[in-house]
Order: C-alpha cells, then sequence, then structure tokens
C-alpha cells in the first residue's frame, strides 16, 4: 500500500507541475486542524512530508491560523506548539483576524498565484479549494499523510487550456515576460527602466599627439621650392656671363680701332 500511495502522489505532482507550474521548494499552508491530526497520530511534519512528496518543502501557516488556536485554549495547546515552528506568511487581515478557513481560502485567491499546497482537515477549507483550480490538497488519514487526486475544477482547466479556450498560468507568464521585453502595453511616453546617465569620459591620449615628421625624406614642397631656387640661380649666372660676353666684344672692337688709326 506505502508503495501505491508513492506512486499515486509522484502521478499528481508532476499532474501540477506540468499543467500548473508548481516547483521546489513545495511551499505547504497548515492550519491547526492539520497539527492536530499529526500530534495524535504521531507524525512529524518535518520529517515525513519532504519524504512523501520526494522534494524539498516550504511549511508555513498564518497569523490568523495562529490566533485561532490561542482563543481555543489548552486543548490544542500541542498544535499551537507545532504550528509556531513554521514560518508565517502575511495575510490582509492583521489587524482584523478572521477564521483559519477563511484566511487559508483568501491566500489562494482564485488561481492561486503562489503555487501553494494546503494541508488541513478542515472541511469548510476543502471544500472551498476544490473550486479553485490548481490546488494541491493534503491531509491525513490512517496514520499518513495522503496528497489528493486534482479536483473536477482543475481537470476541467487544463482540459480547456489543451482545446485553446484558456491561457495556462505557464503561459501567461512567457507571455507577459515577452511583452516586457518587447516594450508592448506600456502607456505612452513611458520608457521602460531607468535613463542610464552617461559618465564623462577624457579624450584618448593618442589623438592628443603631435604627428611626427619621418626622418631623412623631404616633404615634396620642399623640394620643389629647392629646384626652384637651383633655376633661378643658375639663370642669373647665365645672364652675367652673356651680359660680359657683350661688353667683352665691342671692348675689343675699339682697340683695334684705335690700333688702325695710330698707323
Amino acid at each position: 500500500m506505502k508503495i501505491k500511495r508513492q506512486k499515486q502522489a509522484k502521478k499528481t505532482i508532476s499532474f501540477y507541475k506540468y499543467n500548473f507550474g508548481f516547483r521546489e521548494p513545495f511551499q505547504i499552508l497548515i492550519d491547526g486542524t492539520f497539527c492536530q491530526a499529526a500530534l495524535k497520530n504521531k507524525i512529524q511534519i518535518k520529517e515525513q512530508m519532504p519524504k512523501y512528496l520526494m522534494g524539498e518543502v516550504q511549511l508555513c501557516t498564518t497569523s490568523c491560523a495562529l490566533k485561532e488556536l490561542e482563543t481555543l485554549g489548552k486543548q490544542l495547546y500541542g498544535a499551537k506548539i507545532i504550528l509556531q515552528r513554521f514560518q508565517v506568511r502575511k495575510c490582509p487581515h492583521f489587524k482584523e483576524p478572521v477564521s483559519a478557513s477563511e484566511c487559508l481560502l483568501s491566500m489562494l485567491e482564485e488561481t492561486n498565484p503562489h503555487r501553494y499546497f494546503v494541508a488541513t482537515q478542515d472541511y469548510a477549507v476543502t471544500t472551498g479549494l476544490k473550486k479553485i483550480p490548481g490546488v494541491p490538497l493534503l491531509y491525513i488519514i490512517l496514520n499518513t499523510i495522503v496528497l489528493d487526486k486534482p479536483s473536477q475544477a482543475s481537470l476541467d482547466h487544463v482540459q480547456a487550456v489543451q482545446l485553446g479556450e484558456l491561457v495556462s498560468p505557464a503561459q501567461h507568464h512567457s507571455i507577459r515576460t515577452l511583452k516586457e521585453e518587447q516594450g508592448i502595453g506600456q502607456k505612452d511616453g513611458e520608457r521602460r527602466g531607468k535613463k542610464r546617465k552617461r559618465k564623462q569620459s577624457n579624450p584618448n591620449p593618442l589623438s592628443c599627439l603631435k604627428k611626427k615628421k619621418k626622418k631623412g625624406i623631404p616633404t615634396p614642397p620642399l623640394k620643389n621650392t629647392e629646384q626652384e631656387g637651383k633655376r633661378k640661380r643658375s639663370r642669373h649666372k647665365k645672364r652675367k656671363a652673356e651680359a660680359g660676353e657683350s661688353t667683352a666684344v665691342p671692348a675689343a672692337a675699339n682697340t683695334q680701332s684705335s690700333r688702325k688709326t695710330e698707323t
């Protein structure tokens, strides 16, 4: 019987994992009735719950459930001590406490967005959560913890998703993340995230350096100027030589004419 219950629990957990996105560590909401039944049947909740669910768990409760046990007196003192060891989750009834059954159902809301398991022996809680899709129910029977089969509301929800009439929670989450990445669904003029401030950066030190001239290779304009200077100088020399020759010829002619007159 133990092996059969373990197989059934594994099948049910995989159903909630695949269709409703349950992941470890499993969050388990516990009330005083479950703790009282565990105390009577000598069940160690912290030890047996992870073994039965085959994974890590987080045992938690609400402040309304604790206050309800305080008002009931000494008869449930042992259950109160057990329940105080678990994490206390915030509920919307901090100022005005309500009954534990009403508080647990309010924590589930309409679609169980926080993926809670519910551990209870209260009939009002079990009938209420079976109307909400995607809520696993744990209870104690015959000295053992039992995970109930998926409710009809959960089966109907999965069937509607398969037919395309509804969107699963996992698909809804992926669609929402894609919209946020693409910036769809935001108000006009609303930017995604905060605008980053640009840091003041110094100029590149290499760009501030002067260009180095190559040694031994004169620049083209210098060559032109030198050649032009040389050419100009050579022209002046030629002109002077020609002028000297021209002056020398008439002088020689004058000397010859003077010699002729003397004779």
